[in-house]
């Protein structure tokens, strides 16, 4: 396992609070009207990524990358992992000229920094105390093709970003499993990435005995999506998804409203499908935007139909946060739960496997 010191300049906690609200602003995935029709006419020409070269992936074991920082006063284990995660980030391309067309290029410098120093540092790194992160580059298509009109335009955008996710799979499989056994997570576009990944190797297929567990965040997984791969039920099961969205209690938004399915939730706090409330107590830490400390009982948690209710995060300064959908802070507000959840599964999974 990867480690490196890093010194963490600690900010007041105002400016804290104002760089949470900025990031959660740029990142967020609320739905947003664009100008510029002929944008949709726009296709990307760009290379294929090489995932021979460590430059196409956002996180690698053999390379320093934010992922593997630690917030204080979290330490990792001195013991090497033995499990891998595959993550596949959300969509950062969030440009509304289009500049790059409907994907990304992969050689972007300025959006590469801009996923590494959101998404990788803080969803990705919550698995670096148990596994080797292997996070690929990939053609991700513009946060547009999620609300265009122009369907086929999307279906492209999103089928060249899949296109990456698999070949680096299958590279990943071929270069670095050694027959590891596996943990898929994602949030939003990655999420609707992995769901077709777990389909293609991991559903009714030999690797699914390799699967700990799949945490696909952030989008709907209807109870119609799998045929056979079902939810987690409890904290130790293995070779299930663990699935929620996150949004201020009492607040349904309208896209939420307009589902005309049911879908799968899992409550971080318990890991079940439980709707009870589950107390802020058993919210063992959230992480802010300098990653330098961590926040125990910041949420308490409630499934509520399709979706998971919160509290409004509590924070200095959080009197402020007038948003109520935290598609964003999906895995920070859960980030110490999910960290030791994964070691829990990883322990189930080898006693279910060599007992």
């Amino acid at each position: 396992m990867k480690k490196y010191k890093r010194k963490i300049s600690f900010k007041n906690l105002t400016e804290c609070f104002l760089c949470f609200v900025i990031i959660l602003y740029i990142f967020s995935c609320s739905p947003k009207k664009v100008a510029g029709k002929n944008s949709f006419l726009l296709t990307s020409n760009h290379a294929a990524p090489d995932y021979s070269n460590l430059n196409n992936w956002a996180a690698h074991p053999f390379k320093k990358d934010p992922s593997d920082r630690i917030p204080a006063p979290l330490q990792n284990q001195a013991t090497d992992s033995v499990a891998d995660v595959f993550f596949i980030y959300p969509t950062t391309y969030t440009d509304a000229n289009m500049k790059m067309g409907w994907n990304a290029d992969v050689n972007d410098d300025a959006l590469n920094k801009k996923t590494d120093n959101s998404t990788i540092l803080y969803q990705a790194s919550v698995f670096n105390n148990h596994c080797r992160i292997f996070a690929p580059r990939y053609r991700q298509a513009n946060l547009k093709a999620f609300y265009t009109s122009r369907k086929d335009s999307a279906e492209y955008a999103f089928n060249m970003a899949y296109e990456d996710v698999r070949n680096a799979f299958e590279y990943y499989l071929k270069h670095y499993n050694n027959g590891r056994p596996i943990i898929i997570a994602s949030h939003s576009q990655g999420t609707l990435h992995a769901g077709r990944l777990l389909k293609e190797f991991f559903e009714e297929k030999p690797l699914q005995k390799k699967l700990v567990c799949a945490y696909i965040i952030g989008l709907p997984v209807f109870k119609t999506y799998f045929k056979a791969l079902q939810p987690c039920r409890d904290s130790t099961s293995t070779g299930c998804f663990i699935t929620w969205r996150t949004f201020e209690e009492g607040y349904i938004a309208p896209f939420i409203e307009k589902e005309q399915e049911s879908a799968y939730v899992v409550n971080p706090l318990t890991w079940t499908m439980s709707t009870d409330l589950a107390a802020d107590n058993l919210n063992k830490g959230g992480i802010l935007k300098n990653f330098n400390k961590v926040v125990p009982g910041i949420v308490h948690a409630q499934i509520h139909g399709n979706i998971l209710w919160v509290n409004k995060p509590r924070f200095f300064g959080s009197v402020f946060l007038t948003m109520k959908n935290y598609h964003i802070a999906d895995y920070n507000l859960f980030y110490v739960n999910i960290r030791e959840n994964a070691g829990t599964r990883i322990l189930s999974w080898q006693r279910h496997t060599y007992e």
